[in-house]
């Protein structure tokens, strides 16, 4: 959730600030920065509560710095204030760090190794750089760093600067992801891709358990037991037009609008003429698999829902699914010969990651990820891309619609039903294209439901499904209190609630549940509420808020859920929400 960027060269206090801009997607309170002032031959450090543009305001431009490290606080340790923000220092002042991730057992560090010294933040990140201030005393600096390694337990990916060399940034990475590239101009290392986009063309993932230290552009990377590392570039697939909003006021809606290119570009991958083009190993490991464990968490667990679907209707498996969360402290009774299809959006997942960890080696892992380079598709046992481009708003949409296409990809591949389903993904496209023409009409049911404060969704089926989706979609970036029913349930409890002008949405793409669905919906008409129907156009009614086009019906989640990310952000904008950096919410969720 958390972001973190260093960079050593020319005008690395601007680089810096520029990879902050660029990770402010992954969801934050605060930021910070610390560079090398060369006037006083000092580290200055700058905080700033709110937006990366609040900081830049904050900070000395009356030098050019060689070094500089930044950080984009999501608050886990201590509330959201300067106090807490990154930077920190430690207590001689002699290091300054920058750190993402969690540590689980800084209230122990803090009795048993710095007793003596009063800390003056909450957060567990100024253990760390104490820690390693402790043991500077007796040990260089690289090695003090290894030794707080072995006692630090959780995660971390931590950049260090020693006040002494300002030339010089020392890192160590533990389950969260740290990349580094290399130019011809200086060294970057940070914890997002996105931030190496015009600074460098290649660049490498760290291990766990790694540690080392980029000085001018030299770069050493050790082992926990101090062995060197070579690192293996890979080419940076992202280009700057990739990460631009284009003729779109919002990241949200310029990603809805990617949603026909991205099912075209899975067809592209995974078809030849027909024919599903998958690793056969992967195929037959999903199909003698005993059981599906489907895990995830967030979006990709509502897009799981559907996919449990597809497996248990064309692939004939027995198919559980799982909160990640949950999971891992769960005592589930695991089947033998079982396998684990992981979903995550960002493949940083910490809840997931704690999973495959749990599992790996006893169960296969396979990972469903829209990044090219993650934590969760170098643990896996094999992994598959969604290639459905960089998502920069923090409520997923484009991914989600790839996950479910995905998944019927995957359901297919052990099955007979094969010759048909480009065909309908092929068709898919088209209706999303359709949908996206409607755009007007989404916009006027959101001016509609702008107005309250609370709302329902229901359907039943795949429609069920997807109003979870579109609940949460809708609470996520216009903050309406949403809740999804089945809508034979909505008489089991939640009609107590409704009153006057309750919104409720039903969902139909069913014909064979059109009738029933409309009928729960009568009740809850009968109480006041404010009910709006979007339906396939096959069985749509003249007084239908909005009608579909007409798909299959397994892949009628695609065309829905486009509906209702369209009416979550339209919703959104009514209230002026900000839409693409909800509040309280991160992209890449790397806190348990």
């Amino acid at each position: 959730m958390c972001g973190i960027i260093g960079y050593i060269g020319p005008k690395a206090s601007d680089v810096v600030m520029d990879g902050l801009y660029k990770l402010e997607y992954r969801g934050y309170d605060s930021a910070g920065i610390a560079e090398y002032n060369p006037n006083t031959l000092s580290f200055d450090i700058f905080k700033e509560i709110g937006r990366v543009e609040d900081l830049r305001k904050t900070i000395d431009k009356s030098y050019e710095t060689n070094l500089a490290i930044g950080h984009t606080r999501w608050a886990t340790h201590g509330e959201v204030n300067k106090i807490n923000s990154h930077p920190h220092i430690s207590k001689d002042k002699r290091f300054i760090i920058v750190h993402n991730g969690i540590i689980e057992n800084y209230k122990r560090i803090k009795y048993e190794y710095l007793k003596d010294y009063n800390f003056y933040s909450k957060t567990d990140t100024e253990v760390i750089v104490n820690l390693i201030e402790h043991f500077s005393y007796e040990y260089s600096v690289l090695d003090s760093i290894r030794k707080s390694m072995t006692i630090l337990e959780g995660t971390y990916a931590i950049l260090v600067i020693d006040t002494k060399d300002n030339n010089t940034i020392y890192f160590a990475k533990k389950q969260s992801p740290l990349l580094i590239g290399i130019d011809n101009k200086g060294s970057v290392l940070s914890s997002d891709l996105l931030s190496f986009v015009g600074v460098c063309d290649e660049y490498f993932s760290l291990e766990d358990n790694t540690l080392g230290y980029v000085r001018g552009k030299e770069l050493v990377i050790l082992d926990i037991l101090g062995n060197e590392i070579k690192p293996n570039y890979l080419k940076l697939g992202i280009k700057e037009e990739d990460i631009n909003k284009g003729a779109f006021n919002h990241y949200m809606l310029k990603e809805i609008y990617e949603t026909p290119f991205v099912i075209r570009n899975l067809i592209s991958k995974y078809f030849d003429n027909d024919d599903i083009v998958l690793n056969d190993d992967l195929v037959k490991t999903i199909k003698e698999a005993s059981k599906v464990y489907i895990v995830a968490s967030g979006t990709s667990y509502n897009a799981g829902m559907i996919a449990k679907y597809y497996f248990e209707s064309f692939g004939h498996k027995e198919v559980s699914l799982h909160y990640a969360s949950e999971l891992f402290y769960d005592n589930t009774y695991i089947k033998p010969g079982s396998i684990f299809l992981m979903f995550s959006q960002s493949g940083e997942t910490l809840d997931s990651i704690n999973v495959i960890n749990k599992y790996k080696g006893l169960f296969k892992i396979i990972s469903i990820t829209n990044q090219e380079e993650s934590s969760i598709k170098r643990l896996s046992d094999f992994s598959i891309n969604l290639y459905a481009g960089r998502e920069i708003a923090v409520a997923s949409t484009k991914t989600y619609v790839a996950e479910i296409v995905m998944s019927l990809i995957l359901a297919f591949s052990i099955c007979d039903k094969k010759n048909e389903l480009r065909q309908e993904l092929t068709n898919v496209a088209l209706a999303v294209d359709k949908v996206l023409i409607k755009a007007p009409i989404c916009n006027a049911i959101a001016k509609e439901l702008a107005k309250s404060s609370y709302l329902f969704y229901i359907g039943r089926g795949l429609d069920y499904y997807v109003a979870i989706e579109a609940s949460l979609k809708l609470k996520e970036v216009s903050y309406i209190v949403s809740q999804a029913y089945p809508s034979g349930e909505l008489k089991h409890g939640p009609i107590a609630v409704i009153d006057d002008n309750t919104p409720v949405i039903a969902l139909i793409t069913n014909e064979a549940t059109n009738a029933i669905t409309r009928v729960n919906l009568k009740e809850a008409k009968t109480r006041n509420a404010k009910c709006f129907v979007i339906s396939s156009e096959a069985f749509a009614h003249d007084n239908d808020a909005l009608s579909l086009p007409n798909v299959v019906q397994h892949l009628s989640p695609v065309v829905l859920g486009v509906a209702v990310q369209l009416i979550a952000y339209f919703t959104a904008k009514e209230k002026n929400c900000d839409i693409d950096k909800p509040k309280n919410l991160a992209k890449c969720v790397t806190v348990a």
